[in-house]
């Protein structure tokens, strides 16, 4: 049985699927892991550390992908190298199943297996396969960095001969993984923190960080759907959000927003006329880029001003700490990998309660019924 990396192909995307620490638990496993030459230098991984840990190199691309039993990709890999892979071969990577659910079409018609990393169920025995969660805790952390550098103060309050330098006020929109690691992050570099999300039990979470959390009328509405994820709510609930939101951004030096849907266009929190009444100077680091953004003035991708407020909007902030997104990523997926080896062999149970949820695509056919009901025009 084969393992297959291969280097990422994404725009400035600089993470490896597999480190060389992952690499030697594998080939413990009684597998051969393969891996494409370069492949793991912006991670900090050389090929010499690759063969150390017991893989092979090589730098023909197609021949290892027509040699793979399974391929383990950070993004979807691209539709010429999923064509180059045998009938049956596994994929695990990043796949967007409920975001662009017809971009795995050419999956379906070369008969590979494709599990998203996205699609791990959020239970206490697959804590240790959540990549979301995983990426989430550094996307909030480099979140802040990236505020505390354009916002024109100081994070901290100082006492010095000149007088004493107040805090800056930092809001956090979303109490997720990215969120609640953005508040503990802001809250460590000093600054007064204040949290707001839909769902009524996230505030423990924030309270615990030593954040206030904003709360609104939810008319009885229960934001919070399976695995702990939000769902979506009225747009009454979400008028009261926004008008809460603009209040506070008044006095607030920067916002960080995390707030998502999965499978949803991200929800808009902060309006134009919100980002009009914030202070120059203000930061806003909105990280519900990939599905839209929760400002209406962010433009994903790209950092812009308006009026002296900046906005900044990344898409791929994981990959701007490619040490310690690899790692972690690496370790969520290795452990998947144990579930499915078995003395060396590929051992597919769709029945297994991790590795069936996770399956997007088997043998021909789409497995979750949002790419069913996608692939149907629905």
């Amino acid at each position: 049985m084969q393992i297959t990396v291969v280097k990422e192909t994404e725009p400035q995307e600089s993470r490896v699927a597999l480190v060389p620490e992952s690499v030697k638990k594998l080939t413990g496993m009684k597998v051969n892991v393969a891996v494409e030459s370069g492949a793991g230098v912006e991670s900090g991984a050389s090929d010499a550390d690759y063969e150390a840990a017991g893989a092979s190199i090589s730098s023909d691309r197609g021949g290892l992908l027509a040699a793979a039993d399974v391929l383990v990709a950070v993004n979807r890999p691209a539709d010429e190298d999923i064509a180059k892979l045998k009938k049956g071969a596994l994929v695990i990577s990043f796949l967007r199943p409920l975001d662009e659910p017809l971009k795995l079409k050419p999956m379906i018609a070369q008969g590979v297996t494709a599990f998203a990393t996205e699609l791990v169920p959020r239970t206490t025995r697959a804590q240790a396969m959540d990549v979301l969660s995983s990426m989430a805790t550094i996307v909030g952390y480099k979140a802040v960095l990236l505020a505390a550098e354009r916002v024109p103060r100081m994070f901290p309050m100082l006492t010095t001969a000149a007088g004493t330098v107040p805090p800056a006020k930092v809001l956090v929109l979303g109490a997720g993984v990215a969120g609640l690691q953005a508040i503990a992050t802001a809250r460590r570099l000093g600054a007064v923190v204040e949290g707001f999300d839909v769902r009524a039990a996230a505030g423990e979470a924030v309270r615990s960080l030593g954040a206030k959390f904003l709360e609104i009328d939810m008319g009885g509405q229960d934001a919070e759907g399976a695995g702990g994820y939000a769902r979506e709510v009225t747009e009454e609930v979400m008028d009261r959000s926004r008008e809460l939101i603009a209040r506070q951004a008044k006095q607030t030096d920067c916002i960080i927003t995390s707030a998502a849907v999965p499978g949803r266009r991200a929800p808009i929190l902060i309006t134009d006329e919100a980002v009009k009444n914030m202070k120059r100077g203000s930061v806003i680091v909105d990280l519900a880029g990939p599905t839209g953004g929760n400002c209406t003035l962010s433009k994903p991708g790209e950092t812009i001003d308006v009026n002296g407020v900046t906005i900044l909007c990344p898409l791929n902030l994981a990959a701007t700490i490619p040490v310690h997104a690899s790692q972690l990523y690496s370790r969520n997926v290795t452990t998947f990998l144990s579930e499915m080896i078995k003395d060396g062999q590929l051992n597919l149970d769709l029945g297994n309660d991790v590795v069936g949820p996770s399956c997007a695509v088997h043998n021909g056919e789409a497995k979750h019924p949002r790419i069913q009901e996608a692939l149907a025009g629905k």
